[in-house]
This record gives structure tokens, sequence and C-alpha cells, in this order.
């Protein structure tokens, strides 16, 4: 991991394909939170964004008012088979816990990343966060999709445009690590 983070700005191009999994970054701009009805409603309905560049968030934040209260990551795995769509688009980073599948891995070849934020830290996320809009309201507030102003949301690249994944080495080097301790 690198000692300082990388800065970002959305709308994203070709400079995530520079990061490496582990790379620490902070991202600002617009984010769109998503969820499985989000996704769902997006292949139906068409994406109610500009998908150029842009970032999703996988998340159902609580909000009140006009305030984002909290916005801690979903399981990005939920969205495996929900995402190629936006990445052909041309969203270039998924932001989530927990990592992704190797279908996902392969989508985000020479185009994409996907950023890890911790899970339980939804109230540090919102602190670096401002409402701006929504879509779908009628999915209700975990579901719609939140148009978010990030100011320096700190995140780990978990799986890299060239098909590092942090998540895949440690599964792997856990299950080595429990072969060699049940063989002895």
């Amino acid at each position: 991991m690198t000692g300082t983070a990388v800065q970002l700005s959305i709308p994203l191009g070709d400079e995530v394909l520079a990061l490496h999994a582990g790379d620490r970054v902070e991202l600002s701009g617009i984010v769109y939170t998503a969820r499985d009805e989000a996704h769902l409603r997006m292949q139906h309905d068409g994406i109610p964004f500009d998908p150029e560049g842009a970032v999703i968030y996988h998340c159902g934040p609580v909000i009140q008012g006009n305030r984002v209260i909290a916005a801690g990551p979903t399981t990005s795995a939920r969205m495996n088979k929900l995402s190629g769509f936006l990445l052909d688009r041309g969203v270039r980073a998924l932001i989530g816990k927990g990592g992704m599948g190797n279908s996902v891995r392969e989508q985000l070849q020479h185009r994409g990343v996907y950023l890890a934020f911790t899970g339980g830290c939804a109230a540090l996320a919102s602190s670096h966060m401002t409402l701006v809009g929504v879509f779908y309201e009628d999915l209700g507030m975990a579901e719609a999709i939140w148009a978010i102003k990030l100011d320096h949301l700190p995140l780990v690249v978990g799986i890299d445009a060239h098909g590092n994944d942090i998540f895949r080495e440690v599964r792997e080097h856990a299950k080595q690590v429990f072969d060699t301790y049940r063989k002895s």
C-alpha cells in the first residue's frame, strides 16, 4: 500500500488504469448510490445520469431532509450479475465492501476499478458527503439512487484494472494457511 493517497476527481478517466490493488485514494465529486433494485430499474428504464466516467457506490444511505446521516457500504457481491451493463456504458469505478466476483474483476480489466470502503464506518463516510439529488425515490430510501458529492472520501483500490484483487489474494492466503494447519 502506498503512503500518500492518490487524489481522484469524478468524472474519472484513464487515470484509474494506473492504480494498483492496495493503493489508497481520496475521491471527490458526484457519486451515485445503487443497490439491487436500482440496478434492476436502470437495466429496465435506463441510466438516469451520464454514466461516462461515473462512480457507483453500493450503499443504502440514511437521508434526513437534505443531509446524509450515514452512508456505509453494502456487500458488493450482491451486484456481481448486475454491474456489467454499467461498466459497458462507461462507469469507471464501483465502491463497496467485501469485493466482487471473478466476472466483475474481468469486466474491470483495462477500464475501471473497484474501491473498498470499510464496513461499520457509515458516519465517517457521511462526514465527507453532501446530498445533491435523488433518482427513483419511489424505491425507498435504501434502494433509491442518491447523487452525493464527495469531498476526499478515503478508499482503497480493492480490484485494479490489471486483474489484481486484494480480496482474492486474502482468500487464497487464508486457504493456504488453513490447509497447512490442517495437515500438521
